[in-house]
Order: structure tokens, then sequence, then C-alpha cells
């Protein structure tokens, strides 16, 4: 209902949305780098009740988080009288048409950033063309993440698109207990740990098969299965029961002692990509089409996906074309890739290109600042 929870910080403010955690966490390294303007704070909104609790508490420094109001009258009138943004960021494809344009008639500079478009959602908002012709040209600059996404945001009624990549490559990495991680690596001393990170029922069938032939060179192997909806843990057990493998889940408190782990938490994705050389990335193998590659490899861990990688397209093909990242499609070719002698090159390799892509975001986030400015 726009009802302020938080009081509106002294000085200039920058208002960023994304719709979900995953958009939102990749606005935090966008938020780390315009950072450089000491006077600057930060507000955060979302739409879903899991970005809430976990952007409470891991936003960088001068950043809070608010749930996004009703894209109606009061609502949005209530939020922007309290937060008074001097300059509003929305982020890949969550347009509210009434907060652009209420946004813009106040007098707030407008920026879209890691703008992202299919075929398929460019048809869904091509029957409102009418509304995106009206709000796009609204916005002072608009970033997209690939060629294809500058395409249908123009067919739409966007007079000048940017093409800068995805903001993910420049988001932090993910949060890690301090203790936690020490108590783990204890723990864990000597074991070969590989992650299927984000895990989708596809991706868990080709990493089970894998591990049993990891197993037969090393019985001392772990893999940790960190499934993307810890709620199917009971399938995800039997289904490592059935190949006669041990199993311990994260959230019965076990310790790591079996051939098998299941990461069954939210919140810790970053602890199991830091315990790893190695992480295949979930949602490449069924029509997920794909999670994030730049999260593992921020934590220091060598990236393999499958076939299916729409959502970062752009992102696999640039590590692809380096050979910074490797795609599997059969169980025996994943198992003969677990060894240290492919997996540090490889990871070498990939944050070559995250280093380069990184560089890439310095020129956006310049023109975010001068925005501010005027």
């Amino acid at each position: 209902m726009g009802r302020a929870m938080a009081g509106r910080p002294e000085g200039r403010l920058v208002w960023l949305h994304a719709v979900g955690l995953g958009e939102a966490l990749a606005l935090r390294g966008l938020i780390s780098r315009l950072s450089v303007r000491e006077d600057l704070s930060f507000l955060v909104t979302s739409g879903t009740r899991v970005s809430g609790e976990i952007l409470s508490r891991d936003l960088p420094p001068h950043a809070q988080h608010q749930f996004m109001p009703f894209d109606l009258p009061g609502p949005s009138k209530r939020f922007l009288d309290h937060w008074h943004p001097d300059l509003a960021v929305w982020s890949e494809q969550d347009l509210w048409p009434g907060l652009v344009m209420r946004s813009d008639i106040r007098g707030i500079p407008l920026v879209l950033v890691n703008a992202r478009m299919n075929a398929d959602a460019y048809a869904r908002r091509s029957r409102f063309k009418p509304i995106y012709a009206d709000i796009l040209p609204r916005f002072a600059l608009i970033s997209a993440q690939d060629d294809r996404s500058a395409f249908h945001l123009r067919a739409l009624g966007a007079p000048k698109v940017h093409i800068d990549g995805s903001l993910k490559v420049i988001a932090p990495p993910l949060m890690v207990d301090p203790e936690i991680i020490v108590e783990l690596r204890k723990a864990l001393k000597g074991r070969f740990i590989w992650v299927v990170g984000s895990s989708h029922a596809e991706d868990e069938a080709l990493a089970i098969l894998a591990h049993k032939a990891v197993l037969a060179r090393d019985p001392t192997a772990l893999l940790i299965i960190a499934p993307r909806r810890p709620q199917r843990v009971a399938e995800i057990a039997k289904n490592v029961a059935d190949a006669e493998m041990s199993v311990a889940l994260r959230s019965r408190g076990a310790d790591p002692t079996a051939q098998v782990y299941i990461a069954d938490t939210f919140g810790e994705m970053g602890l199991w990509y830091s315990l790893t050389q190695v992480v295949y990335v979930g949602g490449t193998n069924g029509s997920t089409e794909g999670h994030n590659p730049w999260e593992p490899l921020a934590l220091g861990a060598a990236v393999l996906h499958g076939p299916q990688t729409a959502n970062f397209k752009e992102d696999y093909a640039a590590l692809a074309s380096a050979d910074g990242a490797k795609l599997v499609n059969k169980p025996n070719e994943l198992a003969a890739l677990l060894v240290p002698e492919v997996l540090w090159p490889l990871r070498d390799r990939g944050q070559a290109v995250r280093r380069a892509r990184m560089d890439q975001m310095d020129g956006l986030c310049q023109s975010l600042l001068d925005l501010i400015l005027d």
C-alpha cells in the first residue's frame, strides 16, 4: 500500500527495483559501484517474500529493502512522497506503467538496466504496445543484455537501447558465514568436493550417475546437491538412496560425512560454492534454461553446465569462446572432467572472462552517476 516501514535517509537516494530474489541480488554489484559517491543511499524494492527476507540481511551498506507498492494512484503517491528518489533504476522486465509515469512527471530520471526480452516475452508485451510506446521513451537510459533484447525493446517503442551484457557479472560474491565455512573445511579436509548448484531433477539425475563413477576412483569424494527448490528434498534423497549411495541432509543438522550431502536450505549457496573446486550449474538440462554461471566463478569455482542455457545465452557463449566453462551432456563425460588438472585451468580462464565483462560495466555505472549529478 506504499506505507513506508523505514525512514528516508538524508541526501541523495537511488531507488532500484527488481521483481524477485535473483534479479534483486544482481543489483548489489551496481550499488557497490555507485557507492564511490559517498553521499548516496539506496532503496531496493522487490515483489516476493523470499526476496524481502534475504535482501533485508544481504544488502551493501547504505542500502535498505522495501516491498514494491501496488501500481495504483494512492500507494504510488505515498511511496514517492515518502522516498523522494533522485534516480529510479528498473531491472530486467518488471515495469509498472503507473509508477513509471508518475516518477517521470515528478522529474525523477528513469533508467532500465539488465533488460532481457526473448521472443515469447516480446509476444506477450506486444499486445500492450501502446502502453510501452508511452513509457519506454520516458527512460533516460535503457541498457539491454543482448542484441535480441535490444531489438524487441526498440520494436516496443524504445528510442535508443545500449547493449552492456548481464548485470549479474558485477554482483558481489554470495554471502558466506566465516565461522561455518571454517568448520566445514576442517570437517571435509582431504575430500574431493563438487557441487550441483540450483539443481533441478534433470541435473541431479546426471550428477548422481557421474558421482558413482567418481566414487569408483575416489571413495572419499563428496557430491553436494543444492536444489533450486529445497522442498524437493525427499525426492532427491530417494533418488540418491536408489543409486546405492549414502545421503545426509543439511536441514537436519547432519554432518557431511555421507557420499552425497543435500543442502536443502535457503541463503547458503555461497557456502557450498566456497567449498568446492567446481560447480555443475543447474537448470541447464531442462526447460528452466539455465542459472547464473557468474556466482560460482565469483567464489573461485570452475563452471560446468548442460546444453539448455537460454536464460544466460550471451554469458555462456562468452565463457565458451574462451574455454572458460564446459558443456557436459553425459555422466561419464562429467566424471572425467572432475579432476584438478582440468578444473584449475578451466577456472582461471573463466575468471579472466569475468574480469573483462566487469570492466565493460564501468561505462554504464558512470552514466548512472551522471544522471544523479544532473
